[in-house]
């Protein structure tokens, strides 16, 4: 395999930071700004379910540590420890 390729050098030049007038209402005063220090305060924790191969996602709160959001659901995690539950056996759809 033949690699005909040339790399040419581009002369770039350094970006300054805007300062004055013109920084004010930027990225810190912005939606996107507080949406991100929202977001900031949430955390993702991942742990193994009750059975192989099966996993709880949970959402949890950084300053209160409450669990926001689980999935799947408690009670699911529930009917998962129970030895008697089989996946479909929740509803009976037979006929």
């Amino acid at each position: 395999m033949q690699n005909h390729a040339a790399i040419t050098p581009v002369n770039a030049s350094p970006v300054q930071p805007v300062t004055g007038a013109a920084s004010t209402g930027g990225f810190r005063d912005s939606r996107a700004q507080k949406d991100a220090d929202a977001a900031a305060r949430y955390r993702l924790v991942i742990e193994e379910g009750p059975s192989a191969g099966s996993f709880i996602y949970k959402t949890m709160d950084r300053v209160t540590g409450e669990v926001v959001r689980q999935l799947p659901r408690e009670q699911v995690v529930d009917l998962m420890r129970d030895n008697a539950y089989h996946s479909g056996s929740v509803i009976d759809t037979s006929a």
